[in-house]
């Protein structure tokens, strides 16, 4: 190492007192907790958020749909009745592809419903893509959204 030296006097910086004082340590641990919190923190919360809006999205979109059948009458029993009124109801609400089925009974069975069974329910289903950074193998890629609604 290098020491005082002649020429370099009391108050000069040396090499040495670098050296014992390490100032440049800290600003190379910065730099690596800093990466590893990126890496390590950062990007998998992002991909759980972008997750959770677009899956709050794609439930808003179902509910929207939902709502909007709680006025269209519908005859569960009568299977011409069911499928014109799956034709009125709109196919994309709040740009997600919406499909509607109607079910009966507790088995849930498909429907026309016979006039006894109970519950009869609406069914609403979505889907989303995600691209996960960091969380591919856990999140999803094709996600599957459902609601349901009872009519009667």
């Amino acid at each position: 190492m290098a020491g005082r030296t002649v020429l370099s006097g009391n108050d000069k910086v040396t090499a040495t007192r670098l050296l014992s004082d390490q100032r440049g340590a800290a600003s190379l641990e910065m730099t690596i907790v800093s990466l590893f919190m990126m890496l390590g923190l950062v990007l998998p919360l992002t991909d759980l958020a972008v997750a959770g809006f677009r899956f709050d999205a794609a439930h808003q979109a179902l509910r929207d749909m939902g709502q909007r059948t709680q006025y269209s009458n519908l005859d569960a029993t009568d299977p011409t009745s069911i499928s014109t009124w799956q034709s009125s109801l709109p196919t994309t609400v709040s740009g997600y592809t919406v499909s509607a089925t109607v079910k009966c009974g507790d088995a849930g069975t498909a429907a026309p419903c016979a006039g006894t069974d109970f519950p009869k329910y609406y069914i609403f289903q979505t889907s989303f893509t995600l691209s996960p950074i960091v969380l591919g193998s856990v999140l999803c890629s094709t996600c599957t959204v459902n609601y349901s609604q009872r009519f009667q």
